[in-house]
């Protein structure tokens, strides 16, 4: 019988077990503050503590022994310079968990384990967020026509200035507007390029010998 076996299996051998807790801890030292099963923050809240206790001695043998656990050098150096010099005050209960509720499909609890003293999060000036909400509402909603957007009301025409050395484009009057020289009217595109039912017409309308020329 499994008498005073605090250590939970969670369905995997012992390397995948110990994977599994240094990859929790690996987050949390990360990012502060990670979401997982209930199960699983309690055994990674008992890593977690025991290597910030390691950490507040910053010895070099104690540094070894992190590195060794956790096998990530950039995650020791932030443990030890940044993590462990918030809780010098504190003798223990560096992490807590938090219980978020039951997770939809399977009903496992969840929890957050995160830091108790973390680095403060940015926050954002109220300037910035009124004007990025005062440009959302000069959008009209795409496919409606209702209004216009800024693109359409502020920005003015551009207009290219020339390419130097090349002569300015000539442009001539058409009973519809203004007109590029180098670009025929629609009205002149459609004359020179007849249809198929047209030059059957001529076809038949000429005859058989004069198209051989006799």
């Amino acid at each position: 019988m499994r008498h005073a076996v605090r250590s939970r299996r969670f369905g995997r051998s012992r390397s995948e077990r110990a994977a599994l807790v240094r990859s929790l801890a690996q987050a949390l030292f990360r990012h502060e503050r990670i979401q997982t099963t209930l199960p699983k923050a309690k055994e990674a809240q008992r890593a977690a503590e025991h290597l910030v206790t390691q950490a507040k001695a910053g010895t070099l043998a104690s540094r070894r022994r992190v590195e060794a656990w956790l096998q990530d050098r950039d995650i020791t150096k932030t443990l030890f310079a940044e993590i462990a010099p918030r809780f010098v005050q504190r003798h223990g209960g560096y992490t807590r968990i938090v219980h978020a509720g039951i997770r939809h499909g399977d009903g496992a609890p969840m929890a957050i384990l995160e830091l108790v003293e973390r680095k403060p999060e940015p926050v954002k000036s109220p300037a910035t967020a009124t004007g990025a909400k005062k440009g959302r509402q000069g959008l009209s909603p795409r496919g409606k026509g209702q209004g216009l957007s800024p693109r359409d009301s502020e920005v003015p025409p551009t207009t290219h200035p020339p390419t130097p050395g090349m002569p300015p484009r000539e442009k001539r009057r058409t009973p519809e507007g203004t007109v590029p020289s180098g670009k025929p009217p629609q009205d002149d595109w459609k004359a020179k390029k007849p249809g198929f039912l047209s030059g059957l017409r001529k076809f038949f309308k000429k005859g058989p010998k004069d198209q051989r020329g006799e």
